[in-house]
């Protein structure tokens, strides 16, 4: 990089590491001295390594202050109880192994879930130190099999999918790396993770620390037999990016606790996910042949009772979306009378069932993106070619048989411009 790609690159930085500390550290207390000199630390830090490095407490308040900020999350009133995890300092596969299985059971808690977020090294000079491959930590597999629709339970996947539909594409490349399912409906996904530019390694995650809620009803005897319905306790979003004051921290796993309708009326109601809306009506004996009958709206609610339902009968940690909109109207209220302004992106905002019954249906919000906040990202394996996932399996039996060293290993897939097929 040029001398004049180094001056603008720092300029960006310190442009946005202004406004962080200012803020924070104003939120936090701090002296106008305190913040004055921090400003100047960072700035000679910039000068000399062309970027800088946050303090605990920074780091922890950015994170905080990406919950608060995240436009498309309802459940923002508790953005103070995250507990922030500081993994920065692991260099090798053992040690964010360690770091990601700690998360999950921290986070899991025996089913009181609690706000968690694990922040592993920033990207440094435009590189990735880690990278997580999943989407989310626990995550269960899809697979294609032939001339073949549903199964005996009548999950009702189209074309003839086993699993998570969402999870197709990943579940491949899982297998290219040397993983194996059982090929049921709910296999969880092993953790995959790259450092720096090494070949992706899978680890399996112990089933003593996946804490999962089989679907029962409070009403329907059939529902839990019949269906054979479960879903995992905590949803840990691990593929987005976590920017604070211009620092980008691309692999920092989170969560919080599920609101009930994003299991029950998307993940396993959704028509390119579980499907079960067909076999649900059909068992409560609906006329489905009209949309007239409402079946789908019918079947949709007792799903969704079912799910909660069955996380409080377990012990685990869930809201209801009633309840979530009126936390969401209590945040509303915290915000504007310490004097910060409200964003949210509506259509994210509505529950995906009964929004019109719910107060944030009757409110307009600000969409701007604020800083720090939680960032898409491309998937890594989201251009391999299916000749990629040939290498790379080679490349994985290679380890295996201790053949290739893993500080020598290199990943040749950060350029691929093909697509999986």
């Amino acid at each position: 990089m040029d001398k004049g790609a180094n001056i603008i690159r720092n300029e960006t930085i310190w442009e946005a590491a202004v406004p962080f500390i200012k803020q924070c550290y104003s939120e936090l207390g701090r002296t106008e001295q305190e913040t004055t000199e921090r400003l100047q630390h960072i700035r000679e830090e910039i000068t000399r390594t062309g970027s800088y490095v946050h303090t605990y407490s920074e780091l922890e308040h950015g994170a905080k202050m990406a919950w608060r900020n995240s436009n498309r999350c309802i459940g923002r009133l508790f953005w103070q109880s995250l507990h922030v995890m500081d993994a920065r300092d692991v260099q090798h596969f053992d040690e964010v192994r360690a770091a990601l299985l700690n998360h999950i059971q921290y986070a899991t808690n025996e089913g009181r879930i609690r706000p968690t977020i694990t922040v592993f090294p920033a990207r440094l000079h435009g590189k990735s130190r880690v990278q997580i491959w999943n989407h989310q930590l626990l995550r269960y597999a899809g697979y294609k099999r032939e001339n073949e629709i549903g199964d005996e339970t009548g999950h009702g996947h189209a074309d003839g999918i086993i699993g998570d539909p969402h999870s197709l594409t990943f579940t491949r490349v899982c297998e290219s790396l040397g993983w194996q399912g059982k090929r049921t409906d709910f296999d969880i996904l092993p953790l995959v993770v790259q450092i720096d530019d090494g070949t992706p390694q899978w680890f399996p995650i112990p089933e003593e620390l996946v804490l999962e809620v089989p679907l029962s009803h409070p009403e329907y005897d059939w529902f839990k037999q019949d269906l054979q319905l479960k879903w995992y306790a905590v949803p840990i979003i691990s593929d987005m990016q976590l920017e604070i004051g211009g620092i980008a921290y691309t692999a920092a796993p989170f969560n919080g606790w599920y609101m009930g309708t994003e299991i029950g009326a998307r993940n396993l109601a959704d028509e390119q996910r579980y499907h079960v809306l067909p076999v649900v009506a059909s068992k409560m004996g609906l006329q489905t042949t009209s949309n007239y009958s409402l079946w789908k709206d019918r079947a949709l609610v007792e799903l969704n009772t079912a799910v909660l339902y069955s996380f409080k009968e377990a012990g685990v940690s869930i809201v209801d979306h009633h309840t979530a909109a009126q936390q969401f109207m209590r945040f509303e209220q915290l915000e504007q009378t310490a004097g910060r302004s409200i964003t949210g992106d509506w259509t994210w905002l509505i529950p995906p069932i009964s929004p019109a019954a719910t107060p944030i249906f009757h409110h307009q919000y600000d969409n701007r993106q604020q800083s720090p906040n939680f960032l898409y990202q491309d998937a890594p394996y989201e251009k391999l070619s299916v000749n990629d996932l040939r290498e790379l399996h080679k490349l994985s039996e290679l380890r295996e048989s201790h053949a290739l060293p893993e500080k020598s290993a290199s990943c040749p897939f950060h350029s691929t411009s093909g697509s999986l097929s």
